[in-house]
This record gives structure tokens, C-alpha cells and sequence, in this order.
């Protein structure tokens, strides 16, 4: 497999700079090319300017983004690009100037190096014929900004090699982006139904469906997005609208140009976004611009599955995390039901004169939360929903109950390895569900939920197999329970791990007074669950929470088999970690926050600083927390007080308000 350490990007625009930039804050030694020093010095100052607003919002140290810095190399000669592994184009496009670009590389670089383009509009099997080496030649389609959208298409061409398309979405991983895959097709996945879902906007206001403040408004509030259609075209530039959907004529006549959008082209403005505060939409307009646009969305995501462009989870999951739309067009689609989308879909598509597509059919919307990877005797479970941080919810625990299932019953897996796709190993559960149940007056729902999750976590935990939990990024709460069932834990190094439960009003359930306890001691687990502390994987580590730290590019070598996975680590806590396991040990926390406890070797500021912490927390929750670590009474005893817990007001003050800090009220 080609391991990528130093990658080319062809191209200091907007996009090519900020596609350098993020994957030199991941620590890739990054060439930046283009034809004059001018464009290069452009680019290098726009990074600059960016990281350093990153230190002002407290996001990067300058130390920091003087690294990332030197791991950029300005050049103006394509020589210089011999060295990469990778080489990324994101010039202008413009097919000829491309191709003849590749043809240039393809006579640089080593028969081995991986060449992508950054194009949204062209065949990469069209530009693949330009390089002596198509196997090598993939797309890598990009979503501005480049730095901090996460979202990549990977397209495979027609020659592209299985080695080459995996080792991009080893680098995807690497450089901190979150993969889908689509076929080669124009438009590829998202930009197939964004860019009509822009030029149908603009088709409503040609026909005084709406006005642009109304058909925005109602945009925003049915798609989840900040922007409406004709606010993004500002943003990204209105011409770049038009000609991206000039591709796409080609699929059919809803996919025509929108002759408003030409004529607004032509005026060399933006559209005018006046009128839309305090405005009232009538149920009318509502109704009417809803259907038309939904109408239109629900039309071509059915024809990109019935195309299987792409799967409906990597569809959601580009809107989500690419678009930043709140909900995905799969979940809208589940939301308005079978019935309500066929109709939307069977008049717009009448309105075309085009036929239904099959990709209507509910069974089509099935996705995929959890998979399964085998290689050799080592099975990889990856928790796979990024663009909700790998929550936990009903779905979730279904499928990871039925992939772990399906795993540990295969004679010839020795290994299974859980891990996480994205920014998370889990985030947590889903706290939408908990809000929604209890609001409901359902907490039977939580309780059976929790019960069943127990289950699962119960039958990760006693495999007879080696369970490896490797998190890949934040492990909060249920996240945490769900590692603590592995027998080794390996962390990477930007790993952030808490139990924040009774800060948000309840108590950890998945067994998080248990097996924390197990693994870490009474007084350790105490600390963790009552302060919620944020630990890093060093501090993770010197208390025995994770076993060892390992690098990203480590954990595909562990999941291939190609490196041993380490052994379950011993060790000796440090004076500090002591003093904590015994402070936490010998008082019980309100004694602590009163001063009335035994400090042994804390310091008295030290422990007033946990006193303040713990103050802010729900106070029904602490109790029972700290209850249930102290009796030691395995898992099944946290199920005893779920309908105590989910009854209290601190409950759903805490579980609604997150993010923001509240007053308990212990009740």
C-alpha cells in the first residue's frame, strides 16, 4: 500500500492554498506549486492570515502554526515535486489546461505517485487518459473552505486500482477529512443535487412561485441551513451556479439552465437578499415553495441512488458535513415518509415530463451506521455516522450489536477492533432522543434503550475474542463505555476522553460507574464521572484509561494485520494521580465541596478548584453517581435509577441546554 508523507498541491488559489494548509496542520511536508512566485506569496499569506485569526479564537498556539508553517514548501518548479507521494491539482477549470498539466506531471514523477484532480465538473476516467499510469489516477474532490469543510469525494476512474483507492481513504483519514465515495459521474454526488436545488430556486423566482427573501426563508427553516439557496450563491459567486449546472443539462430537462440565473450572470451582481427580516411567509407560499423544492430534491437523490452514484448514508453524509445542512436529504425524505416524497417527486417529475426514478422506494434509504471490515483474522467494526459524531442512538446500537454479532461468531477471527470514522471515536449518545422521550413522557423509551445498550456492551465485553478499542478522537460518555468493554484501549494523540453525564443533569448507564472503577480504581472513577474532566490520551494514559498511544498511520497497520497490536499495559500512578485516587477514595464529594475532607497530599487551592467544579453539577445526579461507583455492583445497577434520573427537572434542563452552562436545581 502507498503510505503518503509528502503530498503536491498544483494551484495557490483559494482552494489549492487551503487544501495545502489542512493537510499541513496534519502533519504532511506539503509542496505548493503554481507558475509565477506571485500566486505562491498569495497563497502562503492567505494561510498565514487564517492561522493566525486560529490564534485568536484560541484554536491554534503560535508554536503551533509556525510548524505548520514550515511544513510548507512554496515552489515554482514542477521538479521539485518529484519528492511527493501524492499531487493534488486544483487549478481553474478548464479540461485542456488540465489535461496538459497531468501529461506534464506524468513525465515528473515516479511511476508510483498517486496524481488527483480537485475537479467538480470533469470525468477523472476523461483526465486519467492524459497520465501513462491511469491505475494511479483518482479524484479528490474537495468543499470549500478546503481547510475547514471536512468533506471529500473520492471518485474512482475507470482504470483507478483498488490500491490507489484505498490508499486515499487511508490519507482522507490521515488528513482529517471525512470520505464518500461516488462514481464518476458529473456532478458526482453532492454537487448532482445541490447545484439543481440552486437552480430550482432561481426557476421559482422566475415564476413568482416566491420572492428571493421568501423562498430563502423557507429554505432555511425546511433544509436546517443558515444560508438559503440565493444567499450561498452570493457567497460562493453566482456565475460559478450557473456553469456548474451547464454540466448537468445533459441528465434531462429539470436539469436545464434557469434563464433567471443566466440573465443574473449577465448583470454581474449578486442577487438582492433585502426583505427577509421579520418577514411572514404565507401558509400558501410555504406550502407551495416547500413542494417545488422538495419536490426537486427528493427527484434527483432517488435518481443518484437508482444510479447507485453512491450509497443513501454517503449521500446524507456529504449534505451534512459538506453543505452543513442540519438534516440529510435521506433524512428529510424518512421525516416526510413514503407516501408524501412520492407525491412531491411524482409532480415535479410531471412538471419535466421525465420518469419516477426507482431510487423512490423507501428500502433505498437503509444506512449503513456500523461496518464490518475482514481482513485475514482481524475484524475491523467502525463506527461510521461522522456527521453526528458517531452518536449513539437506537440504529446505531442495532447495527453495531448485529456487525459485533456477525464477528464474534466467525471461528477464524481472533481480533475484533471498534473504532470511529471522523473527529469522534463516539461523542456520546444522542441526546435528541433522551430530550425528546422525556418531553414526551416517555422515559420507558430511555430505560429500554439503556437496558438493550447494556446488553450489547455486556456481549462486547465478554467475548472470548480480543477486543482492541482504538479511539481515534473524543470518547465522551457512552463513547467511554463503550471502550472500557474492549481488553486493550490504544488512543492516537489528539485523543479528548470525559464523562460529562452529571454536568448535563444524569449519570453514566452504559456501565460507566463500572468499569471505569475496574479499570482505574473507586477514587479515579469518582474524579472522572463527578468533575467531568477533559483528559488528554497522555493523561489517559499515566492513569491506566487507555493502554497505549499509537499514530494514525499505526491503526491501519493494526487493522491490516501488518503490526501487532501491543499488550494490555501495567503501570504505577505518579504522586499527583495518587493524591487525586485518594482524595476522590476516602470523602464523599459533598464533603469536598463543603471542605470538609481529607486533603492527604492535594494541595488546598487544588482541591478547591475540584470543590468549584463539582458545585455546578446536578446534584441527584452526583449522588446517584457516586452511589453506585462506591457499591460496586456491576452494570445492571445503574438500569435501577434511570426513571429517578430522567424524571428530574435537572434532566432535561441539562440534556436541552448543552453547551451552555445552567443552575441545578436538584430536582
Amino acid at each position: 500500500m502507498k503510505k503518503i508523507n509528502t503530498v503536491g498541491v498544483v494551484g495557490a488559489g483559494t482552494m489549492g492554498a487551503a487544501i495545502a494548509q489542512k493537510f499541513a496542520q496534519e502533519g504532511f511536508t506539503v509542496y505548493l506549486n503554481d507558475r509565477e512566485q506571485q500566486y505562491i506569496d498569495k497563497g502562503l499569506s492567505g494561510i498565514r492570515e487564517i492561522l493566525e485569526q486560529g490564534i485568536e479564537r484560541r484554536l491554534f498556539t503560535k508554536e503551533k502554526v509556525e510548524t505548520i508553517l514550515s511544513n510548507l514548501i512554496g515552489t515554482t518548479n514542477q521538479d521539485d515535486l518529484k519528492a511527493c507521494d501524492l499531487i493534488v491539482e486544483a487549478i481553474f477549470e478548464d479540461f485542456e489546461v488540465k489535461s496538459k498539466l497531468f501529461k506534464t506531471l506524468d513525465k515528473i514523477v515516479s511511476s508510483d505517485t498517486i496524481l488527483a484532480t480537485n475537479t467538480s465538473s470533469f470525468s477523472v476516467t476523461e483526465l486519467a487518459a492524459s497520465v501513462s499510469h491511469p491505475e494511479r489516477f483518482i479524484g479528490l474532490h474537495y468543499f470549500y473552505h478546503a481547510a475547514k469543510n471536512r468533506l471529500v469525494e473520492i471518485i474512482p476512474g475507470e482504470k483507478t486500482s483498488d490500491e490507489t483507492y484505498k490508499a486515499m481513504q487511508i490519507f482522507s483519514v490521515q488528513s482529517g477529512k471525512d470520505a464518500i465515495t461516488t462514481r464518476d459521474v458529473y456532478g458526482f454526488a453532492v454537487n448532482r443535487f445541490f447545484v439543481p436545488w440552486l437552480n430550482e430556486a432561481c426557476k421559482m423566482l422566475d415564476e413568482g412561485i416566491g420572492s428571493i427573501a421568501e423562498i430563502d426563508t423557507v429554505c432555511m427553516k425546511t433544509f436546517g441551513i443558515g444560508m438559503g439557496p440565493f444567499a450561498l450563491m452570493n457567497a460562493t459567486g453566482v456565475p460559478i451556479a450557473m456553469h456548474a449546472q451547464k454540466t448537468l443539462e445533459h441528465f434531462g430537462p429539470s436539469y436545464k439552465l434557469s434563464s433567471k440565473l443566466e440573465k443574473q450572470v449577465a448583470t454581474a451582481k449578486n442577487w438582492d437578499l433585502s426583505g427577509m427580516e421579520g418577514l411572514s411567509v404565507s401558509d400558501e407560499k410555504r406550502d407551495a415553495i416547500n413542494q417545488r423544492i422538495l419536490g426537486c430534491t427528493f427527484f434527483v437523490c432517488s435518481q443518484i441512488l437508482d444510479e447507485k452514484v453512491c450509497t443513501a448514508i454517503d449521500l446524507n453524509r456529504g449534505a451534512k458535513i459538506g453543505l452543513r445542512w442540519r438534516k440529510g436529504p435521506i433524512d428529510i425524505m424518512k421525516n416526510y415518509g413514503k407516501e408524501a416524497v412520492a407525491k412531491f417527486a411524482s409532480n415535479y417529475a410531471e412538471l419535466y415530463g421525465e420518469a419516477l426514478p426507482k431510487g423512490i422506494d423507501a428500502k433505498s434509504w437503509e444506512m449503513e451506521f456500523v461496518t464490518l471490515d475482514i481482513q485475514k483474522n482481524v475484524a475491523t467494526i467502525t463506527m461510521s455516522r461522522p456527521e453526528d459524531m458517531n452518536a449513539l442512538n437506537e440504529d446505531v446500537m442495532e447495527q453495531l450489536d448485529c456487525k459485533f454479532s456477525q464477528a464474534n461468531a466467525m471461528p477464524e477471527i481472533k481480533t475484533i477492533i471498534i473504532t470511529g470514522l471522523g473527529k469522534a471515536f463516539v461523542a456520546g449518545a444522542d441526546i435528541k432522543f433522551f430530550v425528546k422521550n422525556i418531553q414526551a413522557n416517555s422515559i420507558d423509551k430511555i430505560i429500554s434503550f439503556t437496558k438493550y445498550g447494556q446488553e450489547v456492551l455486556n456481549k462486547i465485553d465478554k467475548s472470548s475474542k480480543k477486543v482492541v478499542a482504538i479511539l481515534n478522537g473524543l470518547a465522551l460518555g457512552g463513547g467511554m463505555e463503550l471502550a472500557l468493554c474492549a481488553d486493550v484501549l490504544l488512543a492516537v494523540p489528539h485523543v479528548k476522553i470525559a464523562f460529562p453525564e452529571t454536568g448535563i443533569g444524569i449519570y453514566p448507564g452504559l456501565g460507566g460507574t463500572q468499569r471505569s472503577a475496574l479499570r482505574v480504581g473507586k477514587g479515579l472513577a469518582k474524579y472522572l464521572v463527578l468533575t467531568g474532566q477533559m483528559l488528554g490520551a497522555k493523561q489517559a494514559l499515566e492513569i491506566g484509561l487507555i493502554d497505549h498511544i499509537v499514530n494514525t498511520s499505526e491503526v491501519f497497520e493494526f487493522i491490516s494485520g501488518e503490526k501487532e497490536i501491543p499488550v494490555k499495559a501495567t503501570l504505577e500512578l505518579n504522586d499527583n494521580w495518587k493524591a487525586l485516587e485518594s482524595l476522590f477514595g476516602e470523602n464523599k464529594y459533598q464533603a469536598i465541596i463543603k471542605g470538609e475532607c481529607t486533603n492527604g497530599a492535594m494541595e488546598v487551592e487544588a482541591v478547591s478548584k475540584l470543590a468549584k467544579a463539582m458545585s455546578f453539577k446536578a446534584p441527584v445526579a452526583m449522588n446517584i453517581a457516586e452511589e453506585l461507583i462506591e457499591g460496586a455492583r456491576g452494570p445492571s445497577s445503574e438500569l435501577e435509577k434511570l426513571q429517578e434520573i430522567f424524571s428530574t427537572d435537572d434532566a432535561l434542563l441539562g440534556l436541552s441546554s448543552i453547551g451552555s452552562r445552567v443552575e441545578f436545581s436538584g430536582k
